[in-house]
C-alpha cells in the first residue's frame, strides 16, 4: 500500500511520496518517529499476546500508546530517579505539575491495598513521597529552549505501581516523552562537559564524574510522628547506597540533542521555532475556537517553507458577535483551554464540574471509550451507566431524575467509539435545562468540521492526538467552554482558579503545525471512508458495518453541516471469529492502537480496550472480534483494493452465522 500526499494552497495533492505500514511487532508508526503515537501489532494473535503480556510482544515492543506504554526516555528518566532518590521497596512516575503529582498520591491512597499484611509496628497506610527536581542547562545562554525544566517525582511502595499507572493512564497527566527527551540531553550535556573538563586537566583516571545538578524539595503523605521514615516539605533525603551514577550507566550510548533533533523541522519550515511556542497555543486556541474560519487556509498555502505568518493568525481581529464555525455566537480563544492528552481534558472537565457545583454523581451516556467511564466510576462520588445510549436510556435517565436523583453533568460522545451511535443531544439538553445539570461531549470522532454540537453542550471536550494532529507524533486535549450557557461563568471562574498549562512547549508546536491543514484532510477523509464503507456493507461477508450513516442516522443528520461528512471512523463485524481474524491479519493497512492518523489504521477494539472484561462489553454490543478502522489520506483506488484483499482472505467454510465462538 502507498499512502502520498503533499500540500496545495487550497487543497491536498497526491504526490509520489510512499507510506508502507510496518510488519513488525512492537515497531513505531509512524515508522522512525521518535514520539509515535501508534505501535505495530500487525496479527490477531500479536494484539491478544500482547494483552496476555507475552514475552514474544511484550519484549519487542519499542513503544506504544502513550497512556498505556511509557514511553522509553520516560523510562530512562524514571530509572535515573529511582537510582538516585527511590528505596530498594520504591519505584517513582514522573509528573509535569506539583498539583498533578499530589492528584496521583491521594489515588494511590484511596486504592492502593498492601500485598503483605501490616505488622503491629507498622502502618497500613503507605509511605507516598514528593520530590521535585530542576534540571538546569549547562549554559541558558547559548540554548534555544525555555531553560530549566522541574520533574514532579512521586515515589511509592513497588506492588502500589499498577495503581499509579492506572492513574497515569485514566488522568493522562504524566510528562511528555519531549520532556523527557529534553531533560535527557541537558543530562547528556552536562555529562559531556564534566567529561571534557576531565580529560583537559588529564585526571580522568583519578576523578569520578560527578551526578547532573538537581534543585530538590521533598514531601510525604506519612501522618504517623513517630515514622523513622518520614519526609516533609524541610527533611534532608539520604542518597542509596549505590555507589554507581545513574548517569555513568544511562548515558553510555550517544544520543542526539534536542538542537539537533528539530534543526531539520525548522529548517524546512514543517514547524516554528521553538521561541514560538507561547504564540503557537494561541493559534491552536483560535482553530479550536473555530474563529479562523475557511479562510485560515490561504495563511498555509506555503506550508513546506518558513513564510507562515503565525502573527496574522493570532492578531487576526474576531469580531464576539460573529457566529463562529462552532455555530453559537461568542466563542473565543478565551474559552479554549489546551491540555496534555485528551483524556485528560476529560478528567478535568470532571474535576471542573465537581468543584464548581455539588458533587453529586454523572452520567455516562453510550458505550464509550474506556478511560471516560473509569473516570467517572473512580473519581468523586460515581456514575450512573446507560450504555446502549438509546432512546429507551433516555426514558431511564428522565424517570432517575423525576425520582428526585440528582447529577452533576452527563458525559456522551458524539459519535461514539467504537460503534458510531450519536446521542440525542436536543432530548438530552432539554432534560439538562430541566433538571439543571451539565453535559459533556466529546467531540472527537465526529469534530466540528463534520457536526455542530457544542450549541448543545456546557463543556465540549477532544483529543488533538487524533484527526486534528493526524501526524500520530504528538499527544493534545482540547476543552470548549459554551459561553451562551447559564453555569458559563462560574464554570470559567473555577478553571481559570485551578487551570494550569501542562502542554509541553515543543509539543505544542507540533500539534499547532500538524493541525493547519485539518479542515482539508477532515473533508477528504470523509470522502474516501464513505465509499469504503458503501462497499464493505454491501458484501454478503460483512456481518455489520457501523458508521454514522447507518447508526442512528436520523440522530446525527441533525446535528451534521451541511458541507460536512460521516468522518473517518468505523467498525465492522463478521460471521465468525475466525472470518475476523483472517480479514485483519490480510489488511495490507497498518495495525495498531490509535485513530484519526493521516494513514489508515486498524485494530481488533475490543481485543485492546476491553480484554478482560469481553462478555461486559458484548451485553452494550460491542462483540470480542469487532475490527475498529480508522481511514487516513490514501486513494479510494488503493483503500478498496486493499480491504477486497482482506475479504478474499476469509474461507468460505467459515462463513456461517451460527459460528461465534472466539478463538484466541
Amino acid at each position: 500500500m502507498r499512502l502520498s500526499y503533499g500540500w496545495s494552497s487550497k487543497k491536498i495533492a497526491m504526490t509520489s511520496t510512499s507510506y508502507s505500514p510496518s510488519t513488525e511487532i512492537g515497531s513505531p508508526i509512524p515508522a522512525n518517529t521518535s514520539h509515535a503515537i501508534s505501535v505495530s501489532l500487525p496479527t490477531w494473535r500479536d494484539n491478544v499476546d500482547y494483552e496476555e503480556a507475552a514475552e514474544r510482544v511484550v519484549s519487542r515492543m519499542r513503544c506504544g500508546y502513550p497512556r498505556f506504554f511509557i514511553h522509553p526516555q520516560i523510562k530512562q528518566l524514571i530509572t535515573i530517579c529511582d537510582q538516585k532518590f527511590a528505596k530498594i521497596t520504591e519505584t517513582c512516575l514522573l509528573f509535569p505539575s506539583r498539583k498533578s503529582a499530589q492528584r496521583c498520591r491521594d489515588f494511590i491512597l484511596q486504592y492502593y491495598k498492601q500485598t503483605t499484611p501490616a505488622s503491629p509496628s507498622t502502618s497500613s497506610t503507605p509511605c507516598v513521597r514528593l520530590a521535585e527536581i530542576t534540571v538546569v542547562p549547562p549554559d541558558q545562554t547559548k540554548s534555544s529552549f525555555q531553560g530549566s525544566v522541574t520533574l514532579h517525582v512521586i515515589l511509592f511502595p513497588k506492588d502500589a505501581f499498577p495503581i499509579a499507572k492506572s492513574y497515569w493512564q485514566h488522568t493522562g497527566e504524566g510528562i511528555s516523552s519531549r520532556c523527557a527527551e529534553y531533560s535527557l540531553n541537558i543530562m547528556q550535556a552536562k555529562h559531556d562537559e564534566k567529561s571534557s573538563i576531565i580529560e583537559n586537566c588529564n585526571e580522568k583516571s583519578s576523578i569520578s564524574l560527578r551526578r547532573p545538578i538537581f534543585h530538590k524539595r521533598y514531601s510525604s503523605n506519612t501522618r504517623t510522628s513517630n515514622n523513622k521514615n518520614k519526609f516533609d516539605e524541610d527533611s534532608t533525603f539520604s542518597e542509596p547506597k549505590s555507589q554507581t551514577s545513574p548517569t555513568d550507566s544511562t548515558f553510555a550510548e550517544k544520543s542526539a540533542t534536542v538542537e539537533e533533533n528539530f534543526y531539520v523541522e525548522e529548517r524546512y519550515g514543517r514547524n516554528l521555532p521553538i521561541t514560538f511556542a507561547d504564540k503557537a497555543k494561541i493559534a491552536l486556541r483560535r482553530r479550536i475556537a473555530g474563529v479562523l474560519g475557511v479562510e485560515e487556509q490561504s495563511d498555509v498555502s506555503e506550508i513546506d517553507n518558513n513564510n507562515y505568518n503565525i502573527d496574522g493568525v493570532i492578531n487576526k481581529k474576531i469580531e464576539s458577535t460573529n457566529v463562529t464555525e462552532r455555530g453559537i455566537k461568542g466563542v473565543t480563544e478565551d474559552d479554549v483551554f489546551l491540555f496534555p492528552t485528551g483524556m485528560s481534558s476529560i478528567f478535568h472537565a470532571h474535576r471542573y464540574i465537581l468543584s464548581a457545583f455539588s458533587p453529586n454523581k454523572s452520567i455516562c451516556f453510550g458505550f464509550p471509550y474506556v478511560d471516560t467511564l473509569k473516570i467517572l466510576e473512580k473519581f468523586g462520588p460515581g456514575c450512573h451507566f446507560y450504555g446502549n445510549g438509546t432512546p429507551e436510556d433516555i426514558d431511564q435517565i428522565e424517570k432517575l431524575l423525576e425520582s428526585g436523583e440528582k447529577i452533576s453533568a452527563l458525559f456522551c460522545e458524539f459519535p461514539s467509539n467504537p460503534l458510531c451511535r450519536s446521542a440525542d443531544l436536543k432530548r438530552l439538553r432539554s432534560l439538562a435545562d430541566k433538571y439543571d445539570f451539565l453535559i459533556v461531549v466529546d467531540e472527537t470522532i465526529g469534530n466540528f468540521i463534520n457536526v455542530s454540537v457544542l450549541e448543545w453542550a456546557d463543556i465540549l471536550v477532544s483529543s488533538l492526538t487524533k484527526i486534528f494532529s493526524g501526524a500520530s507524533n504528538v499527544m493534545g486535549g482540547g476543552l470548549v467552554l459554551n459561553p451562551q450557557k447559564k453555569h458559563y461563568e462560574k464554570l470559567k471562574q473555577v478553571i481559570k482558579q485551578d487551570f494550569e498549562d501542562l502542554v509541553w512547549s515543543e509539543d505544542a508546536i507540533f500539534l499547532e503545525r500538524n493541525s493547519r491543514t485539518f479542515r482539508d484532510r477532515i473533508l477528504k477523509i470523509n470522502k474516501s471512508t464513505e465509499e469504503l464503507c458503501d462497499f464493505l456493507s454491501k458484501s454478503p461477508k460483512v456481518k455489520k458495518v457501523y458508521y454514522p450513516k447507518y447508526i442512528t442516522p436520523e440522530i446525527y443528520s441533525q446535528y451534521k453541516k451541511v458541507d460536512g461528512g460521516y468522518g473517518g471512523l468505523f467498525s465492522l463485524t463478521f460471521y465468525s471469529s475466525k472470518a475476523s481474524q483472517q480479514f485483519f491479519d490480510s489488511l495490507p493497512i497498518a495495525k495498531g492502537p490509535s485513530l484519526g492518523t493521516n494513514f489508515t489504521l486498524a485494530c481488533p477494539y475490543t481485543i485492546l480496550a476491553h480484554y478482560l472484561e469481553l462478555d461486559w462489553a458484548a451485553k452494550f454490543g460491542v462483540e470480542a472480534d469487532l475490527i475498529r478502522v480508522s481511514v487516513g489520506l490514501e486513494d479510494k483506488e488503493t483503500l478498496l483494493s486493499g480491504f477486497q484483499k482482506g475479504l478474499d482472505a476469509i474461507t468460505e467454510e467459515e462463513e456461517t452465522v451460527n459460528n461465534t465462538d472466539i478463538i484466541f
